[in-house]
């Protein structure tokens, strides 16, 4: 409870700061409003989507559409997502934000189920920044392109004034397709439960579905911070951010995965939550069987962070149907990426169990609720 209550206290912070700062145009946009919690949440219900939802235009409709709020839309059979990078640094321990734009962007279509076929890559860049800076920054989208087999194929470049941006801003757009894989898995999560749609998506979880990640969480997000302020983790802490497309594909083949996403903003705290509202279930997860690498549990305690809500790049969340969770861990195990994968709860009946809830070690229980914002802000 006392989560809870500090992030109603973040909440009703973040609002009044927006209600303070009106001027002529009214409220203003705040940090929290970006940082995928709770906030930026009701910020892109009420002043995005209420203002731009899908539209049936001659006749047709989105398989997902915007207003899902999935990590990808899909029309006609294409997948295609997009997002803006703004991390800060651009370069710290275990990566860079050209890699990292690659990376996520590629990870937003493979969490669909989909296969990732073609990306495009915008650059702003600040006057004045070292032509070296960028040359690395563009060397480290064409590793992450090459790493995940999915080529770069247009892009733009646009440079404003000194003091417009802080060095260097990352847009990537990525395209995928159903695949092979994808429709074997669906077959086989049909053959024990109903599934509806063509798509792993936040709505597909089901009562008694199995919840796997696939390695130790925070690890992005706590050596951003450390790198960035200086707390002196750097040393043996690095970003888990890469391409996830190869091991959710060993996940598909094993069959049963209903639902996957990246924990990136908010951390697992955030993805458990969007799952459980959108499919209408109660997850529990358990303490002890969570992942996390001695120096986040470290710093977090020291912070006064929770390590649930911490941002990730290179982990992925699965909600597997029970009969097969056992047969996904292993192949997810089998992948460089996955060494780490662990079964961390299930989903429940949402009149046996509202919302996500954490059993602790010592056997009590403890609600998670969103963040209200991330605690790490500008990691991604």
């Amino acid at each position: 409870m006392g989560q809870k209550r500090k992030a109603c206290k973040e909440g009703r912070k973040a609002i009044a700061t927006a209600v303070a700062d009106r001027g002529g145009a009214g409220p203003r946009i705040t940090m929290a409003h970006g940082a995928g919690g709770s906030i930026m949440g009701s910020f892109i219900k009420a002043t995005i989507l209420g203002n731009l939802k899908s539209c049936v235009i001659q006749g047709k409709r989105p398989e997902v559409p915007v207003e899902a709020l999935d990590d990808a839309g899909v029309m006609d059979g294409i997948v295609l997502t997009t997002d803006s990078y703004v991390v800060k640094p651009i370069f710290f321990p275990g990566g860079d934000i050209g890699h990292l734009a690659v990376s996520g962007t590629i990870n937003d279509i493979a969490v669909m189920g989909a296969e990732p076929v073609a990306l495009s890559a915008a650059l702003i860049i600040e006057e004045g920044m070292p032509l070296d800076d960028i040359a690395r920054v563009v060397q480290g989208m064409g590793r992450a392109s090459k790493q995940a087999g999915v080529p770069i194929i247009t892009g733009d470049t646009k440079v404003v004034e000194r003091g417009a941006l802080d060095q260097i801003f990352v847009n990537t757009a990525g395209i995928g397709r159903d695949w092979d894989v994808l429709r074997k898995d669906l077959d086989i999560v049909r053959a024990h439960r109903p599934h509806e749609g063509r798509w792993l998506t936040d709505a597909s979880v089901r009562p008694g579905d199995v919840i796997i990640v696939s390695g130790t969480l925070g690890d992005h997000g706590i050596a951003l911070l450390s790198f960035r302020e200086g707390y002196g983790f750097e040393s043996t802490l690095q970003s888990d951010e890469r391409p996830m497309n190869d091991l959710v594909a060993a996940a598909l083949n094993a069959g049963g995965v209903a639902a996957m996403k990246d924990p990136t903003r908010g951390g697992l705290a955030n993805t458990l939550n969007e799952w459980s509202e959108k499919s209408g279930v109660g997850i529990e997860i358990d303490e002890e069987t969570i992942p996390l690498k001695e120096a986040v549990t470290s710093a977090c305690e020291m912070l006064g962070m929770d390590p649930l809500t911490i941002g990730n790049e290179g982990k992925v969340v699965l909600s597997v149907v029970p009969e097969l969770a056992e047969d996904v861990l292993k192949a997810i195990r089998r992948n460089e990426a996955g060494k780490d994968a662990a079964l961390i709860g299930k989903a429940m009946p949402k009149k046996e169990l509202k919302g996500v809830v954490l059993r602790t070690v010592v056997g009590g229980r403890r609600i998670v609720d969103p963040p209200a914002g991330d605690p790490v802000p500008r990691i991604c």
